[in-house]
């Protein structure tokens, strides 16, 4: 097995961090853990974020403002995926929370998914159901920019979205909105509310919404990264 440094600070540069990164390819979740001395969950069921935060503090990530980008000052923010046998994601990835209320003057440029996918660490680890979570084993990361096409459509789907929430249809946005950005409920338990825009322009009382790019999309980035 071999030894990875667990650092006692942020990285410096790009360059470190992807230094960093790619010395985690062929670990497995147990192996980290025990080098971090950190107890692996038997399932995420109740642990779902546990993967994204190991892998944080093994790469040295500050645990700052959740608004801005896991590595601040370098720009880059970090997001685990799962991915079957075949490199395919298991699941959409959750990018940020939404907006719904004062949501006036706020445009692409500025808004949170912008920030938060500007520049992206992936780092693919195998989700497999049959394999235990220590055993499973975390792919080569890579770090990705959205194109110029990518952009533009992730841009479309997030102004059809918040153009829905100012319209007061929260409650009528489905999983099927939006090519590559999704909006979906994003609380601890479905009793979590906040308040939202009515379809009369009152405040509801609503639950908690979150941006999250779909799975045809971070295929499309795996695809692209590992062909």
């Amino acid at each position: 097995m071999k030894i990875f440094s667990i650092p006692n600070a942020e990285p410096q540069s790009i360059h470190e961090l992807m230094l960093r990164a790619e010395a985690l390819a062929g670990l497995t979740l147990g192996e980290l853990a025990a080098m971090a001395e950190v107890k692996v969950p038997i399932n995420f069921k109740r642990e779902k974020g546990w993967t994204g935060q190991l892998i944080e503090h093994c790469l040295g990530a500050s645990a700052g403002s959740k608004t801005q980008q896991d590595f601040a000052t370098l720009g880059v923010e970090l997001k685990t995926i799962p991915i079957n046998e075949l490199g395919k994601p298991l699941e959409t990835t959750y990018v940020c929370y939404a907006p719904l209320t004062n949501i006036a003057g706020i445009e692409w440029h500025s808004s949170s998914v912008k920030n938060k996918i500007q520049k992206v660490l992936w780092v693919p680890i195998d989700g497999r159901r049959e394999i235990s979570p220590q055993n499973r084993c975390i792919a080569t990361p890579f770090l990705w920019t959205p194109n110029t096409l990518q952009d533009m459509q992730l841009r479309n789907d997030w102004e059809e979205l918040m153009e829905l929430i100012a319209l007061g249809e929260v409650e009528n946005i489905t999983a099927k909105h939006g090519q590559y950005l999704q909006l979906r409920p994003k609380a601890a338990n479905g009793s979590a509310l906040t308040q939202g825009i009515g379809k009369n322009g009152q405040v509801i009382q609503t639950r908690p919404r979150g941006f999250y790019l779909k799975k045809e999309f971070t295929h499309i980035i795996l695809e692209n990264a590992f062909s």
